[in-house]
């Protein structure tokens, strides 16, 4: 089930997006629980991020779509927001707050239902993915959305974490098979790394947190394309 909060100070708009989600539900066999807000101020008293999705417009008084987007960015990188306007201009502020698309006033369902597909793809359970390491003193419980990357040398991989290195013994097939589906992509023969924490491609480097890596040559457009797919919203 996916969390949906519905942000809309016009009454029929409201009504519209939540009819349009009863719809997506029956013709898809997906469930939503949906929490409806009338206005930007509400959400953002006590914000915690439970919701996996945000649908919200940008015109409303008092705080707007825009700004509340750009406090609930503060304490919630996950969520997948989706903003609904009618001024098609505000797009590049839009993604200056991680904003993943825009419906366009006056809302149609399949411009709506489609744009609605592309956020489910992106949008991430809040239930903490996660792994044991066993290590030589003992085991470490990680989550994966911590990871920067992996490293692997002499058979044993090296994690980059937020909490710090930990290595254990394995194979760069055994990371890639348990990893793969938690968006991480191979940029060479030695790393794997976390598509979540990419902020830069120059040339052939990466730019992973803190770290910059090499980009293979046989490993580039693969992952180039991984990153690019990552981004628009198809896993």
């Amino acid at each position: 089930m996916y969390h949906i909060a519905v942000v809309e100070d016009e009454k029929i708009c409201s009504v519209q997006v939540q009819q349009f989600l009863d719809q997506y539900q029956e013709e898809n066999n997906v469930r939503f629980k949906v929490t409806v807000f009338e206005a930007a101020t509400q959400i953002l008293e006590s914000y915690e991020p439970l919701y996996d999705m945000i649908l919200m417009d940008i015109d409303m008084p008092g705080i707007n779509g825009m700004d509340a987007a750009d406090q609930i960015r503060q304490t919630d990188q996950d969520v997948v927001i989706v903003f609904i306007t009618n001024i098609a201009s505000f797009a590049i502020r839009g993604y200056e707050v991680g904003a993943m698309d825009f419906v366009v006033k006056p809302i149609t369902y399949y411009n709506f239902s489609t744009r609605l597909a592309r956020a489910l793809k992106r949008s991430r359970s809040r239930e903490p993915r996660q792994i044991i390491l066993t290590l030589a003193d003992g085991v470490k419980k990680l989550e994966v959305g911590q990871i920067y990357y992996v490293e692997v040398q002499n058979r044993m991989l090296h994690y980059y974490t937020q909490e710090g290195v930990f290595a254990v013994r394995g194979t760069m097939q055994s990371v890639q098979q348990m990893l793969e589906a938690y968006s991480f992509a191979k940029c060479n023969h030695w790393y794997m790394v976390n598509l979540r924490h990419v902020s830069e491609v120059k040339k052939n480097t990466v730019v992973v947190g803190e770290y910059e890596l090499e980009i293979s040559r046989r490993n580039r457009t693969p992952f180039l394309k991984a990153l690019t797919e990552y981004v628009g919203g198809y896993r």
